[in-house]
């Protein structure tokens, strides 16, 4: 069981460092193939989240979890409710970029959906996801050795998601980042049936002005893991245009 936040760094010494935020119930390690073709610019960094009822924080909470364990950090590529996360991390001034994929960083940007996001832990819990739910949010059949990267298949996995889900309405959602000085991107399937295409529209109206949106077609929930390629074509540009930080001092 995992009582802190792990990272897994990846690529060379030089170039932005990149945090790979996974969604409510997903693995870091789903980032692995996004971040081997973003090696070559960048440091991306896999996070997996804690695990169990010590880890039933919301989205502020967990990411100075991710703060006290990676430091200051360049960029962020957040899938789903790693937004929310990546948002907390703008919003204090410890990242300069933020990608969000598929993402979100209020609930109210899903819609309606957005009126039962905690029901994504008992659906966890009780639904048992697994490949016929991994096929679904990745719009295609996934592998049976990979499911577990991208929904929660253990207990303990499905439990954290039950508890982590309930705390997202516990705490106050991160501010809209439309006036600060960081530099965002959202990419966005338009067959993913957990965050809808048209939230993007509403992410990226609290995102500063100018944000570039791609939509991308016949694409489900995990672009990161299913479309590598496409996603590392749009981000690659993105991260270039990103120096490493320096002295980064303000904590989330």
């Amino acid at each position: 069981m995992r009582r802190v936040v792990e990272l897994t760094e990846m690529g060379r010494d030089m170039g932005p460092r990149v945090l790979l935020l996974p969604g409510l119930g997903a693995r870091g390690s789903g980032f692995r193939a996004l971040a081997e073709r973003l090696s070559g610019v960048a440091r991306p960094i896999l996070v997996e989240y804690p695990e169990g009822t010590h880890a039933a924080c919301g989205a502020g909470a967990l990411a100075r979890e991710v703060f006290r364990a990676a430091g200051p950090t360049d960029a962020v590529v957040a899938s789903s409710f790693g937004g929310m996360v990546a948002a907390h991390l703008a919003a204090a001034g410890v990242v300069r970029g933020v990608a969000f994929l598929g993402s979100f960083t209020r609930p109210e940007h899903l819609g309606l959906r957005g009126h039962l996001i905690a029901m994504m832990g008992p659906i966890a819990v009780l639904g048992r996801p697994g490949p016929f739910t991994a096929a679904l949010a990745s719009w295609k059949p996934i592998p049976l050795a990979r499911v577990p990267e991208v929904v929660p298949t253990t207990t303990l996995e499905r439990m954290t998601t039950l508890h982590r889900a309930f705390a997202i309405r516990r705490e106050p959602p991160p501010p809209d980042l439309r006036a600060l000085p960081v530099s965002c991107v959202c990419l966005q399937g338009d067959r993913d049936v957990l965050v809808p295409a048209s939230s993007m529209a509403r992410l990226a109206a609290s995102l500063p002005p100018g944000t570039p949106q791609h939509l991308l077609r016949g694409v489900g929930h995990v672009p990161y893991f299913t479309h590598p390629d496409e996603c590392a074509r749009l981000l690659l540009p993105w991260l270039a245009a990103l120096a490493p930080a320096s002295g980064v001092e303000t904590a989330a």
